[in-house]
């Protein structure tokens, strides 16, 4: 069906599921463009997304990538798709109820950062790669595209990781914009993307956070996410 109503489209077709770090990698390793842009399936690209993309790409140097503002495809609102990286702080924050109760507050409040009205261009440390257009050379010089690892989660948190590390900005702008439907796919194993999920995080905070983090803390940070992940199971089977 692909190929027949999109003559122009290069279609990779497998025999079997890469999953969603695996197929990218294909696709990457197959595209010749100095600029790579990585587009989910549930999303409906407006009009001008790529070109303003692009433009806003083209006045930064340093930045290795930029994100496009996702509208909820159901509500019309501007979905809060950018976070800082999950230190011990940020996840902290989220255990304690910290963030929920004070959303709004950059001291409480500061990993999904609820403060911001995304209505302004601005340096982010890990935007949702729903809408992600990519310097081909920023990839390069960060240790490739996405960690199989990280077969569904944490993939683009630990791209935007490596990102930073070499150096590169990561950027949002609000005049790029694409519709996001969002969680069609997973929604329905819900039990075992949330497993997945939370082993995700465990390989990004192994990865990253354990060489950093005091053995204390990182242990007892540990011990709080794999709780978190057991109650919103059991929480999950009463519903």
């Amino acid at each position: 069906m692909v190929t027949r109503e999109f003559p122009n489209t290069i279609l990779l077709a497998q025999s079997e599921n890469l999953g969603f770090a695996g197929g990218n990698n294909l696709a990457f390793a197959k595209a010749k463009g100095n600029l790579i842009w990585l587009l989910n399936p549930d999303t409906e690209v407006l009009k001008g997304a790529l070109p303003n993309l692009m433009q806003s790409l083209k006045g930064k140097p340093r930045a290795g990538g930029v994100a496009s503002a996702l509208i909820d495809a159901r509500t019309g609102k501007v979905q809060q798709s950018c976070r800082t990286f999950p230190t011990p702080a940020a996840l902290w924050t989220q255990a304690l109820g910290l963030a929920r109760a004070f959303s709004r507050s950059k001291k409480y409040g500061f990993y999904k950062m609820g403060w911001w009205n995304y209505r302004d261009e601005r340096e982010v440390e890990q935007p949702m790669a729903s809408s992600f257009l990519l310097r081909r050379v920023a990839i390069g010089t960060s240790g490739g595209l996405f960690d199989e690892e990280f077969p569904i989660f944490f993939n683009d948190v630990d791209l935007c990781w490596r990102l930073k590390l070499a150096g590169w900005e990561i950027w949002f702008t609000p005049h790029s914009r694409v519709k996001h439907w969002g969680g069609g796919a997973t929604s329905q194993v819900r039990p075992a993307m949330i497993k997945e999920s939370h082993a995700s995080l465990r390989r990004f905070y192994e990865k990253w956070m354990r060489s950093q983090t005091s053995p204390l803390i990182y242990w007892a940070t540990v011990a709080m996410f794999e709780l978190a992940g057991l109650a919103r199971l059991k929480l999950r089977g009463k519903n």
